[in-house]
């Protein structure tokens, strides 16, 4: 392992959440939750306001509902997170060629492969100077961990929360993790961490002195030497550029049970579709199509079909998936649908299978309209659904987004990221023609945009460094940030 704390964790802090408090100064410095807002709906991430509440991700958006009824809740916008993930991974870019990302906001960063680091204090230097370019680029804060290894940067980065920056120095390692507990450890679960309760190991100095055999005996070979070398402050992974990815995917939880047969069918169709976008997104095709089925008591099962080569066609996904759910039994009602493609390959091959359709049939209808130039035929309309906290533009109030909709009615805040102070509030009828959807605006006036797409998951992750970004490493500070030893 290296000596000097030239591995760098960032962790954006509280993002979804702080992205949206930034983007509607109505909300900054209370309590929002970004989430699924139906029954069933889970928080993806509660605001630092929230968290007092006892709200945390993954919690039941019921039970958040309970803890904090007077909080903010939003339905996620997937494509404004990945274009400030897009800013915040340029930045690592800068600093090194070697950065491994874990999510949209977070990541790991070898410093001393770009040069950028090499002892402590130049470590710290760049640390300082990365919080200020987030907080520039973006408007937002990101805690950052340093430390010779990864497994002791993501515990500096979890000490530094919220808006700070950890430095674990050489030397300190086994009495900074000898008191905490074993969970800490990557690689120990609940379940690996309430066997290793029930054996009287709850800390890392009582899994250090158990000892190597002892572990082995408890957990396995490969586990029990792994898990003892990390109580001994040894982590010899490496942070890894790109990782390959394994397969594509796409599923839905759906709020009540679908006993329909005839819908179920119709909805893995959908997903088909959605999941080959994604995969054209990402220049890939695949062999093996997956169909994920969870019913009604929470049994899932799976079921899969191995192609004679690589696909990206959508007809023949769909028949594949089609012919999978037909060993499906779906009675009794189905709360998950999901459909995947895995063997993936930078290749396809055309037309394996005579009846599959072409292009334009995975296109939803009004794409499709717009793809032959032509016009849908007229049909009865139908009512117009606006997305809590997503934006709109009204022809005189201006940019604004969604409080609310029902009834026929959407009430909208018109405010942005720049406004001084929270703005007003208007109600409209759903069909208002003065009212459209919207693309989120930049949180620092003069970012980069790019709106929402209709499948923006499919879009690839940038790694180059925006124009817009400041040159700071010509300069001699850190931009005003502070570092908490």
């Amino acid at each position: 392992m290296r000596n000097a704390p030239t591995i760098l964790h960032l962790d954006m802090d509280a993002f979804f959440a702080s992205a949206e408090q930034a983007s509607k100064p109505s909300l900054r410095g209370k309590a929002v939750v970004v989430g699924g807002l139906g029954p069933r709906g889970v928080v993806a991430t509660a605001s630092y306001e929230a968290r007092v509440f006892g709200v945390h991700s993954a919690m039941p958006m019921a039970q958040a509902r309970r803890l904090a009824p007077n909080a903010a809740y939003l339905v996620p916008r997937g494509g404004f997170y990945k274009l400030i993930s897009e800013q915040v991974m340029g930045l690592l870019h800068a600093l090194s060629p070697l950065v491994e990302p874990l999510s949209l906001d977070e990541a790991f960063v070898d410093l001393e492969a770009g040069g950028t680091a090499w002892d402590e204090v130049s470590a710290r230097l760049a640390g300082i100077r990365l919080r200020a370019d987030i907080r520039a680029v973006t408007g937002l804060t990101g805690s950052v961990g340093l430390a010779a290894s990864k497994m002791l940067a993501k515990i500096a980065s979890e000490q530094a929360k919220p808006d700070g920056l950890v430095v674990i120095e050489p030397g300190t390692e086994r009495a900074l993790l000898g008191p905490m507990s074993v969970r800490t450890l990557p690689g120990v679960g609940p379940a690996t961490g309430d066997h290793l309760r029930r054996a009287g190991i709850s800390t890392v100095d009582e899994l250090a002195e158990a000892g190597e055999d002892e572990l082995v005996r408890l957990l396995g070979k490969a586990h029990g030497h792994a898990l003892y070398a990390m109580a001994l402050a040894h982590d010899e992974r490496p942070v890894v550029a790109e990782r390959e990815t394994k397969s594509v995917s796409v599923e839905d939880t759906y709020d009540v049970d679908i006993h329909d047969r005839g819908r179920v069918g119709t909805e893995v169709q959908r997903l088909a579709d959605r999941c080959v976008r994604r995969l054209r997104g990402a220049g890939l095709s695949g062999r093996t199509i997956v169909l994920k089925v969870r019913r009604y008591d929470f049994s899932t099962l799976t079921r899969s079909e191995t192609l004679r080569g690589p696909t990206d066609d959508p007809g023949v996904v769909r028949e594949a998936a089609a012919r999978l759910l037909e060993a499906v039994d779906t009675t009794g009602g189905v709360r998950l649908l999901g459909v995947g493609v895995s063997g993936l390959a930078d290749f396809t091959q055309e037309d394996l299978f005579a009846q599959a359709a072409g292009e334009l049939a995975a296109l939803d209808p009004a794409e499709e309209a717009e793809h032959e130039g032509g016009e849908q035929e007229e049909e009865q309309p139908v009512e117009r659904h606006w997305t809590t906290g997503h934006d709109v533009r009204h022809a005189d109030f201006g940019h604004g987004w969604v409080q609310g909709s029902g009834l026929g009615r959407v009430t909208v805040r018109f405010e942005t990221p720049q406004s001084e102070q929270p703005g007003r509030v208007r109600t409209f009828r759903t069909e208002d023609p003065a009212l459209e959807p919207a693309d989120p605006l930049p949180l620092v006036a003069g970012a980069p945009r790019r709106p929402d797409g209709p499948d923006e998951e499919s879009s690839d992750q940038a790694s180059s460094v925006p124009a817009s970004l400041p040159k700071s490493w010509s300069g001699n500070g850190g931009g005003g940030a502070t570092s908490r030893p």
